[in-house]
C-alpha cells in the first residue's frame, strides 16, 4: 500500500475515533459483554441484538474509552457486524481486524485493535453457552 493509501486509512481511523459509529447502548440487547486491554487501559462494552433465530446480528452498539486504535476498531467493527452471521463473527481473527483498519499495527497495538472483536466474540460465546467468563481481557494474548 502506498503512502497515500496509508494516509487515507489513518484519516479513516481518526474519523472513527472522533465520530464513532454506533456509539451508545441498546436498551434491550440480546447480549452485552465488556472487555479490557490492561496494558493500555482500553475498555469496550458491546451490546448486540440477534434476529429471532439467533443466527444474524441485527444491531450493535458499543461504549468504551481508550486509544484511537481501540475505539476506531470498535466503531468500524460495529458497522461490519450489522447483518453478519454469528458464525462469521466467530470465525474472524486478528488479521481480519487489521485488514479492516488498513494500516500496519505494531505488535504492542494489536491488543488495542482486536479488543472489540474479542468482546463481540466472547459475548456471543457466553450467550450460546460456549464460553464461561465474566470479562474479556487481552492480557493473555500472544
Amino acid at each position: 500500500m502506498g503512502i497515500g493509501g496509508s494516509d487515507m486509512y489513518r484519516q479513516q481511523i481518526l474519523d472513527h475515533y472522533k465520530n464513532p459509529r454506533n456509539y451508545g447502548e441498546i436498551e434491550d440487547p440480546t447480549y452485552s459483554h465488556t472487555g479490557e486491554n490492561p496494558m493500555c487501559g482500553d475498555t469496550i462494552r458491546m451490546d448486540v441484538v440477534l434476529d429471532d433465530d439467533d443466527e444474524t446480528i441485527e444491531a450493535v452498539a458499543f461504549q468504551g474509552d481508550g486509544c484511537a486504535i481501540s475505539q476506531a476498531s470498535a466503531s468500524m467493527l460495529s458497522e461490519q457486524l450489522h447483518g453478519m452471521a454469528v458464525a462469521d463473527l466467530q470465525e474472524m481473527d486478528r488479521d481480519d481486524v487489521i485488514d479492516m483498519l488498513g494500516v500496519d499495527i505494531s505488535p504492542m497495538r494489536v491488543k488495542c485493535a482486536v479488543l472489540a472483536e474479542k468482546v463481540a466474540q466472547d459475548g456471543a460465546g457466553i450467550y450460546f453457552g460456549d464460553v464461561d467468563l465474566e470479562k474479556t481481557t487481552t492480557e493473555d494474548d500472544e
